[in-house]
């Protein structure tokens, strides 16, 4: 399998709510984390791989990670309801969250997302395809059409993509 990836950063507030109060982490010993019930600024590392299906820009590199990094951004507010927040959100929700939009734009293409907070500690999580999201339509529930697809092509074509 063939994939590239990109990185990019951003900044945001980071609260876990009930860490001030909850025992296992208001620990008022060297374990104490309950700081992290309130809003604190973190920079958020994102490194960003997805699969491609040829060797020629099948996804050209600086468009997707412009097109990521605007999915933060709120320029993009209400173009296309994609804008995500990372306020309030673990990290592994914020993987999660950014993996739902790409795999609308991507569809049927392995995933793989790593989101850290100031570079430190962090998640990582791919997203094969057998896992990714089914959308909902008006005429019912499908998977994505991109299954098995390994000509680079917009369609599926049976016996030759399967």
């Amino acid at each position: 399998m063939r994939s590239i990836w990109v990185t990019f950063r951003k900044e945001g507030i980071h609260k876990y709510p009930g860490a001030d109060t909850d025992p296992r982490y208001a620990t008022g010993e060297w374990d104490d984390v309950s700081f992290l019930g309130f809003p604190h600024r973190h920079k958020f590392y994102f490194k960003v791989w997805i699969e491609v299906f040829h060797n020629d820009r099948d996804i050209e590199f600086i468009q997707f990670q412009r097109w990521l990094d605007r999915r933060y951004s709120t320029v993009e507010k209400g173009l296309d309801g994609d804008v995500l927040q990372l306020d309030y959100k673990s990290c592994e929700m914020i993987a999660d969250d950014l993996a739902t939009v790409i795999q609308k734009k991507y569809p049927g293409r392995w995933l793989k997302i790593s989101v850290a907070e100031d570079d430190e500690n962090g998640t990582e999580i791919e997203y094969p395809v057998e896992e990714q999201i089914i959308e909902e339509t008006e005429l019912g529930y499908y998977a994505s059409d991109r299954l098995n697809k390994e000509d680079g092509e917009d369609t599926f074509v049976n016996g030759l993509d399967d």
